[in-house]
Order: structure tokens, then C-alpha cells, then sequence
């Protein structure tokens, strides 16, 4: 961030530089007749937390889909209600119940994914209310948030992302925070769980909004078993894709060892014409591929060692943009058209590398888990339409301008973790946490006339540094009565340094400048969690998270030596309040979550200008209440019904001047009212076991800006309304699944780029893939 991305994301405030200078609210929701069963993932015979995520069955909860098994039952059985299973989980760093963990927690089962045509992380989380994902055209994505904690253009990333215990990305803002997370893909995937709050105290930094959390299959060491997988879709105005992919699991000595590798390559249709000086089709389109191989080692029974290595490439030819009108909020150029004059091609590859060892003491169980994540990307954006315009108000004419950000990440991380045998009275969990990341992010801006290359606007170098030393822990206290207590406490201490060589015109001249910054964070949880029997809970949870502080390169004055700017910007903080329910009823054939819950957020950092210098800055506070609920029903063996629902009131409780806006007004990307609604009906196909289902969901207006700042201009984006349909059969091993997805073909906005919005250029809309139909052949063994 700072001087440097402020090109980017701040376009207006790095042009001065280069020249002349909530009222109370609890609200309950009520949805009817969600539903969803639950199905066993394999797993290996050792116990150990380091298996834990594979372990766990998918999800009896809002989003999860329901599963195999239950189609496998056909239609001839007596329709009587049905028990939902218990859903086991990994977000609190034990194995336990979902309904016994004190806050909100969606999983997201990952062959309900596959009979979805879901491919990333965008289509993962596209049916959990509350959840808004940016984009950078279909290049990476651009910044996840939860319950409505963003500023529009974060700074640093609000939701961490975590793949089994590791975290990926980068905490400091300097090295592109807020999207370099891995977005996984279907790589030999287990579910997804989504935790709303702050998870700061277990977690720890970048976790304000809550966390997304990969779970993937831990090795069987007594079964040699695989499955392929064939796909093939098309788009309509778009082009055909397909994708392949593969995962064998091989045991090396039973009840000992196991090896699992795991590939997949998906070709992406494109949908979007270019039109302008580089016009062309479909060119949006690109390849994901990836690799996986995890080795598990059991040679006790109270020794377990995991190591993986998972690989990922992503390529696009072009982003998906729609240029949109900012005023009408209507397409520019046409239906899914985008000006281009330059080529915005885009790649990135991440590398990520995990040992765990675990050892069980019998009183208490020992984690070490040691990670080592690589990325390179390069980010390639023509910025012709907002910059031709602007540097032409300076007799500076040229015909297009290229900005491009090549991004190097490197980050070791190595966590301690000391759990308490599960106990009727008396639970603690202690740990240690290292983290070390080395960023260097470049960025440069060149001009082209008459189609040779003009004067470099721009070239900043930005080399950075992030050391963190936390230590944290909890315990919980079980009284009688079906009462419990849980106190939690994380002290972090953060280090960065950040240098900046920049030159050209856009970037104020050449400059040289070295900062740093260190601070530190405690963040706390406190927990009580009332029984009112054996499948019901009520609970109140109160949690803080935090983000980094960080540097500021700054120039000083050149009589006094004072620096221009803040050298450096502190961590911010949040604190939720949360009242919720679990409880299931009816013979357990109907499961019912609920929560509302007050944000208090403060010191919120903004990209800001002081004196024509673009920096980060603390300023404003904000207040999110909200509620959200989900339903699970389950009436026969033939149904499975589900519904979920969030609603956001987020504002401003103190002028923000680093956003031009001002107390009172809405926090950005983030719709009131969003919810999501799914059926599927079991049958029986010509002696075979089928099913057919069908997914609404239903996301409010939003403002990409604030009505009224200059920095994060307003633009509306429409509610939007998406209906998919899913259907498939089984031949045995074998299996079919047929997807309709977006089925009325309607455009729906789903993020915006506002980057050239404050220079008068046009919204650049990601907007949802057109109706697309696929299919999906599957033999397993």
C-alpha cells in the first residue's frame, strides 16, 4: 500500500503527488426448511488433530449440500423424518460438535460443490449470506469480507484464509495482504468451513471479519482407493470448458503410512468482447491447474506426522470487466463488453509446503506445525481511461497506459500448540506462533504513442518485511447444569520494514525512502454456553481481532526534517458481541442456528493522502449490527430443504477522513438484506439412485463507494436474483452430475473495480458468468 499502490488504488490522490499538487438494532430472522446431510470423509486410523480436518463429516448446516448417501436411499422408503447427523469440526483447534462451538459456522461439503460446477472460491462461498468476495476482473481475487467489515479498499486483509492448520497470504499490506490468499480450487478438497467474528485470539491477525478455512482428505493407511473426474461446459456468448482431475490414495504399510496425490486442470471459458484499439473474444479465458501430494506416518500410536506440498497455477488471457456507466449504472459498450487497448493478461503461482507432527501425551496433545509458502504474480491492467484523460489535462497526450505489478512472496511460519485431553470439567489449550514474510512488490506505468512506447509514468519498488511473535491460549470451564466458560488471550508482537525507490511522474519524481514500524496487539475471547438439553444451545460470545499496523514511506521536510506524513499507521480493532442459538428439533429431522450480533470497529486504517502524499492513516469508527439464521429439514428420505439468511446495518460512527466520508454513512460493498435458499428431491432412475436439485439466492443493493467522497466514489450496484439447477445419477462406481448454473442468464454485479471511478472513468464490473451448462463423469475405486 502506501505510496506506491495508491497508483492503483488511489489513483487520485498518486496524481496530486506527481503534479501540481448505527441507531440500535437487533433484528431476528426466520427462514423455513433448510436441510442437508452429512457424509463421512475417509480417513486414516490415527486420532491426531493433524487428521482432524479430513476427519470431519460435512455439514448438517446452512450451505452444506446434501450428500450420497441420501441418494442413494430409494424412493420406495417409508417417508419418515430423518436424523440429521452431528457435524464435526475443526474451528475452535479441537474436534468437536458444531453445535457445542459458541459462534456461527458454515460448512461447505465439496461434492455439493462438484454437482454445483463451483471451480473457486467465488462459487464456494456464492450461497453464504453475509459473505461479499471482490474482484480483480477474474485475476486473483480482490478481498473477502464477512458481516460487513470492509472499507471498500482494504488495506490489509480482513478474512484470513487458512488451508487445513496453515494460514496463506500475507499479513503485511505492503505485499498485497488483502488477495494473495490461495484460492485453492477443487484440489483434492474435504469442505469448507466459513467462521463468522473475529478469530483473532486463535487465529490471530487479519482475522477481524472472520476466517475461511480449506479442509482437505488426510492419507488412509488401509484402503488403496482413487477417483477421476471428467467435465465439459459451455457459456452462452461465451466459449466451451473442461476440466480433468484426479486423486489416488495409496497405502504404504496398513495402520502405518499412506501417500495421496491429487491433480486437476480447468480450462476456463471466456465471455467477454473487447472492444476499443485491441478488440477480441472470449478473452477472459485462461487455465487453473494444480497439484497435491500429502504423505501421513503413524509409527506409534501416539506419533503421527503429515507432510504436504501443494502447487497452483492460475493464467488469464484478460479480466472480466463490463464497463458500466457510473451514473446509470448500465453497460458502456454494450452487453459483456469491456474497452481494451493494451493486453491485461494475468498469472500467479503459489507453492505451499506443511509438515505436522503431533504427539499425544495422553494428559495433552502436542502440535508442531511448520509451513513455507512461495508466490509470484504479475498483475497487468490497462489503465488507458483513466489516466489518458487525466495526464491530456496537462498537454501530456498519449494513446494508452499500462500499469503492471509483479508481486514476490515468501513466508515461513512455524505454530506450537499444546491441547488438554478432552475433560468433563476442565479444558486449556496453550501455543506459540512464528511468523516471517518477505514481500516485494514492483509496479510500474508506461505510456505508448502512435504505437511505440512513450515515457515511463511510473516505477516504484517496494521491498517489505513482516516478523510476528504471538503467543495465546483459552481455557474452558465446565459447570454443572449444563453451563461453560471459555476465556481466551493472544499478545502479538509485530515488526515491518518497507523501503520505496520510485521515479517518474506519476510518482512525484525519484525518491528513496526506508521506514519501519513495530507494535503490539492483544486480542481476547470470552465465551459462555448454556445447555438447555442434549441437542440445544443457547450462547453469548464476545471477541476482538486486529490488523497490523505498518510503515508509511514518507519524505521529510527539507528545512525542518519533520516528515510530510504519519510515518507509520497502528493496528486497528474490533470487538464483536454475538447472542446466538443452535438447536435441533423434531426428532433431530430440523436444525435451527441463529445469532445477532454488534461490531464496534476503531483506528480503521484508510488509504489517505496528507500533503499530496499517499499513505496509510487511522481515522473513524464504525458500529455493524446484523442477525443471521439458518434452517436444516430433513422430512423424508426423499427431501432435503435448506434456507439461510443475513442482514447488515453497517455505518460509520465517526467521520473517516481518509475516505472522505462522514458519521452516519453505510460501510461500502455490503448489502442490508441477503439470502439463500436450496431443495433437492431423491429418486430412483431406471433402477438406479438419482436426484434433482435447485438453488436461489437473492443478494441487496450495494454501494461500491460512499455517497459524497471524492477518494471511494459512490456507485450502486442492483440487487441481484441467481437460480442454478443440479441433477445427476449413479452407475455404481460410477456417477453423472449435470449443472444449469445462472439459469435466466441475468447479469448480476457482483464486485466492482473503483479503482478509476475518483478520475471520472467508468465502473469495471465483474459480473456473474452467463447461463452455463456442464456436466461432470466421475468412476471411483
Amino acid at each position: 500500500m502506501n505510496t506506491g499502490p495508491a497508483l492503483l488504488c488511489c489513483p487520485a490522490a498518486a496524481s496530486r503527488r506527481g503534479l501540481p499538487a448505527l441507531l440500535p438494532l437487533a433484528v431476528a430472522l426466520l427462514a423455513a426448511f433448510p436441510a442437508v446431510r452429512a457424509q463421512q470423509a475417509p480417513q486414516g486410523p490415527a486420532p491426531a488433530p493433524a487428521a482432524t480436518a479430513a476427519a470431519a463429516p460435512e455439514a448438517a448446516v446452512a450451505g452444506a449440500d446434501a450428500d450420497k448417501d441420501a441418494n442413494a436411499r430409494p424412493p420406495s422408503a417409508r417417508p419418515t423424518p430423518q436424523v440429521l447427523d452431528v457435524v464435526t469440526i475443526s474451528a475452535s483447534r479441537r474436534r468437536e460438535p458444531a453445535r457445542d462451538v459458541p459462534m456461527q459456522v458454515s460448512v461447505i461439503s465439496a461434492e455439493g460443490l462438484e454437482k454445483r460446477g463451483a471451480k473457486a472460491l467465488g462459487d464456494f462461498l456464492a450461497n453464504e449470506p453475509g459473505v461479499s468476495i471482490g474482484s480483480n476482473g477474474g485475476a486473483g481475487v480482490g478481498g473477502i469480507n464477512l458481516r460487513g467489515v470492509t472499507t471498500g479498499v482494504d488495506v490489509s486483509a480482513t478474512v484470513g484464509v487458512y488451508v487445513d492448520e496453515v494460514q496463506t497470504g500475507a499479513n503485511g499490506a505492503s505485499a498485497g495482504g488483502n488477495g494473495m490468499f490461495l484460492d485453492m480450487g477443487l484440489l483434492d478438497l474435504h469442505h469448507v468451513e466459513v467462521l463468522r467474528g473475529p478469530q483473532g485470539t486463535l487465529y490471530g491477525a487479519s482475522s477481524v471479519g472472520g476466517l475461511i478455512k480449506y479442509v482437505t482428505h488426510t492419507p488412509d493407511t488401509t484402503e488403496l482407493s482413487g477417483k477421476v473426474s471428467l467435465g465439459a461446459s459451455t457459456t452462452s456468448k461465451g466459449g466451451t470448458g473442461n476440466t480433468i482431475a484426479g486423486v489416488l490414495n495409496v497405502p504404504l504399510k496398513e495402520d502405518v503410512a499412506a501417500i495421496r496425490v491429487a491433480a486437476y486442470r480447468d480450462q476456463v471459458p471466456g465471455h467477454i468482447e473487447a472492444v476499443g484499439p485491441l478488440p477480441g473474444k472470449d478473452t477472459d479465458r485462461g487455465q487453473s491447474s494444480g497439484a497435491r501430494i500429502s504423505a501421513l506416518v503413524t509409527p506409534t500410536r501416539k506419533l503421527s506426522l503429515r507432510f504436504t506440498a501443494t502447487t497452483q497455477k492460475v493464467e488469464r488471457d484478460g479480466r472480466d470487466f463490463v464497463d458500466y456507466a457510473a451514473a446509470t449504472s448500465q453497460p458502456v459498450y454494450g452487453d459483456l463488453r469491456h474497452q481494451r487497448a493494451l493486453s491485461e493478461a494475468y498469472h500467479q503461482r503459489t507453492d505451499l509446503f506443511s509438515a505436522e507432527v503431533d504427539y499425544d501425551f495422553g494428559w495433552a496433545r502436542l502440535e508442531a506445525i511448520s509451513s513455507y509458502q512461495r508466490l509470484r504474480s504479475e498483475n497487468q491492467i490497462d489503465a488507458s481511461t483513466a489516466y489518458v484523460p487525466l495526464l491530456g489535462q496537462f498537454g501530456i497526450h498519449l494513446d494508452a497506459v499500462d500499469v503492471r505489478i509483479p508481486l514476490n512472496l515468501n513466508r515461513n511460519s512455524q505454530e506450537l500448540r499444546l491441547t488438554s485431553a478432552a475433560d468433563p470439567r476442565f479444558e486449556w489449550l496453550v501455543g506459540l506462533y512464528i511468523d516471517r514474510e518477505r514481500g516485494r512488490q514492483t509496479q510500474y506505468a508506461e505510456s505508448f504513442v502512435g504505437g511505440a512506447a512513450g515515457p515511463r509514468l511510473a516505477y516504484i519498488d517496494i521491498p517489505s518485511s513482516y516478523r510476528e511473535d504471538a503467543v495465546f491460549g483459552d481455557a474452558t470451564w465446565k459447570f454443572g447444569g449444563g453451563f461453560s466458560l471459555t476465556g481466551g488471550l493472544r499478545v502479538a508482537r509485530n515488526r515491518q520494514t518497507y523501503v520505496q525507490q520510485s521515479s517518474g511522474l506519476l510518482a512525484g519524481g525519484d525518491a528513496s525512502i526506508d521506514a519501519a514500524s513495530k507494535d503490539t496487539s492483544r486480542t481476547y475471547l470470552l465465551t459462555g454456553l448454556y445447555a438447555l438439553d442434549k441437542t440445544s444451545n443457547v450462547y453469548v460470545r464476545v471477541a476482538s481481532g486486529y490488523r497490523p499496523g505498518g510503515p508509511n514511506a514518507v519524505l521529510r521536510d527539507i528545512n525542518t526534517g519533520d516528515p510530510l506524513a504519519p510515518p507509520s499507521f497502528r493496528p486497528d480493532e474490533l470487538v464483536s458481541t454475538e447472542l446466538g442459538l443452535k438447536s435441533s428439533l423434531l426428532d433431530r429431522s430440523l436444525q435451527l442456528e441463529a445469532a445477532i450480533f454488534n461490531v464496534d470497529w476503531k483506528d480503521i486504517q484508510q488509504a489517505s493522502s496528507v500533503n499530496g502524499v499517499s499513505v496509510v492513516v487511522n481515522s473513524g469508527k464504525a458500529r455493524i449490527r446484523g442477525a443471521e439464521a439458518s434452517l436444516s429439514f430433513k422430512p423424508s428420505p426423499l427431501w432435503s430443504l435448506s434456507a439461510s439468511a443475513s442482514y447488515n446495518d453497517a455505518k460509520l460512527t465517526q467521520d473517516a477522513p481518509g475516505l472522505d466520508a462522514k458519521s452516519g454513512d453505510r460501510l461500502p460493498r455490503t448489502p442490508r438484506l441477503s439470502m439463500a435458499v436450496k431443495a433437492q428431491r431423491n429418486f430412483e432412475l431406471a433402477g438406479h439412485p438419482a436426484y434433482a436439485g435447485l438453488s436461489v439466492r437473492h443478494v441487496g443493493e450495494r454501494d461500491a463507494g460512499i455517497p459524497g467522497s471524492r477518494q471511494l466514489v459512490s456507485y450502486r450496484m442492483p440487487a441481484y436474483t441467481l437460480t442454478d439447477l443440479q441433477a445427476g445419477i449413479e452407475f455404481g462406481r460410477y456417477s453423472l452430475a449435470l449443472y444449469a448454473r445462472n439459469v435466466f442468464d441475468r447479469r448480476a454485479q457482483l464486485s466492482v473495480y473503483p479503482a478509476f471511478l475518483p478520475l471520472g472513468g467508468n465502473a469495471m464490473a465483474s459480473v456473474a458468468q452467463p447461463r452455463t451448462l456442464g456436466a461432470t463423469l466421475s468412476a471411483s475405486f
